[in-house]
């Protein structure tokens, strides 16, 4: 196997792990803004809402996320975060990089 294929999957691998924790930054953020009343026109609040509710809509309309008044969609979001980053993530590259037997 080329040593620079290789190289190549594990650094994409690595970038995308990275992005997904910075992710998941971001929605812990949001979640946590809801305890409280932001300003709505605060350039930061609506980047950060606009980066995390098309994901938090997409998993509403999909699970039924919503109990007791409480909202899970960022519980979900998180979850799937983790099992990308910690299992499927690593279990790719390996495969992808020397082969799936």
């Amino acid at each position: 196997m080329n040593s620079a294929y290789v190289d190549l999957i594990f650094f994409i691998a690595r970038t995308i792990t990275q992005l997904l924790q910075v992710y998941l930054w971001i929605v812990i953020i949001a979640t946590v803004m809801t305890w409280f009343s932001p300003d709505p026109y605060n350039p930061i609040v609506r980047a950060i809402y606009g980066m995390t509710e098309p994901v938090f809509d997409w998993v509403r309309e999909h699970m039924p996320v919503l109990f007791g008044g409480i909202d899970f969609s960022p519980m979900v979001v998180i979850i799937v975060i983790m099992f990308l980053q910690q299992w499927a993530i690593p279990h790719l590259s390996i495969a992808l990089a020397y082969g799936f037997a």
